[in-house]
């Protein structure tokens, strides 16, 4: 399980030939809030940033990624027409609301599964001070769809 606060910056390396290929920048979510892949800014000037698909993904290390095939990364505007997805961007920092309306907290950070894509937990903030006295909450993710507004996230608790 990992967050991925921890995974943003991280180096990713073909796994073919051990060549950098960019680092990441952002996970991508699907409308159910499943991990869909990493978006992955690219190394040099004609290198343009990549979808990495979960499944491409072979291992995730304290240090980089490892991706087997580097022509299974799909480029950003395909990947734009092709999938229906949300950014960690996207949703940081925004409500997390219960089925029966009551504030979790706002959305600070994701634990997800890197081999079944899947959110394990959720990471909430009420704010600095909120945080300094009592910790953020570690809420564990049910299994079920969440719902992802432009407004708010709706959970199963």
């Amino acid at each position: 399980m990992r967050t991925f606060s921890k995974l943003k910056g991280l180096p990713v390396y073909s796994n073919s030939n051990a060549d950098l290929l960019g680092h990441i920048a952002d996970l991508c979510l699907s409308s159910n809030g499943s991990v869909i892949g990493l978006m992955m800014e690219g190394k040099g000037l004609f290198n343009r940033d990549r979808f990495v698909p979960i499944e491409s993904i072979q291992a995730l290390g304290e240090n980089g990624v490892m991706v087997g095939d580097k022509d299974k990364l799909i480029s950003i505007q395909n990947m734009k027409a092709n999938y229906s997805y949300n950014t960690y961007g996207d949703i940081r920092y925004k409500s997390v609301l219960t089925r029966e309306g009551q504030k979790l907290g706002l959305l600070e950070d994701v634990y997800f599964s890197e081999k079944e894509g899947t959110i394990e937990a959720y990471e909430l903030t009420d704010g600095f001070f909120a945080d300094i006295a009592e910790g953020k909450k570690v809420v564990k993710a049910s299994g079920e769809s969440l719902m992802i507004s432009k407004d708010a996230i709706v959970i199963d608790f």
